[in-house]
């Protein structure tokens, strides 16, 4: 079972899957904490959420690398409507991915300048809790496209069309 396990981590589809939780569930928690510390006014709380938050966000890196590693290997295992859901969800994902770091970086700002400034924690706080929305938003908007890929019974809707088809039509 741990020779499998290690075997597995070998593979950058398979590291991909492993991780894609933590930029969309674990950053779902972890903002939903800090919704929390802001209502109950908690600096320490706010401060151990806001650390959650950049862990979680910036954990779409890795995942975002992974999966361009593991494209080619992916792509071999799917059927051709998987083959468009797996170019959607990579479009995606290099589209929105910046707003995941972003995030990160408003979550260190958000622990750092108040220790110079004080009073620009309530502010920064309400930015990434609003940033965190939007990411939040990004990540489940890639997760649908790469739900797809091979998984069939989630295909409700028609395939996008591929790169090569969209090189074609032009």
């Amino acid at each position: 079972m741990i020779e499998g396990f290690i075997r597995g981590l070998r593979q950058p589809e398979y590291v991909h899957v492993l991780l894609n939780p933590l930029p969309v569930y674990g950053l779902l928690i972890s903002w939903l904490g800090l919704i929390a510390a802001v209502i109950s006014k908690n600096r320490r709380a706010q401060i151990v959420t806001l650390i959650l938050v950049f862990m979680t966000s910036i954990s779409a890196w890795p995942v975002f690398e992974f999966g361009q590693q593991g494209y080619d290997r992916v792509l071999a295992m799917t059927d051709d409507d998987g083959h468009a859901w797996l170019d959607e969800h990579e479009a995606r994902a290099e589209r929105v991915i910046y707003i995941f770091y972003a995030l990160a970086a408003l979550s260190v700002a958000g622990i750092i300048a108040p220790l110079r400034w004080p009073k620009s924690a309530a502010p920064l706080v309400l930015v990434v809790v609003l940033a965190g929305a939007g990411a939040l938003a990004s990540g489940c908007y890639i997760a649908y496209a790469g739900g797809k890929i091979r998984h069939r019974e989630f295909r409700n809707e028609p395939a996008p069309p591929t790169k090569s088809e969209q090189e074609h039509d032009q």
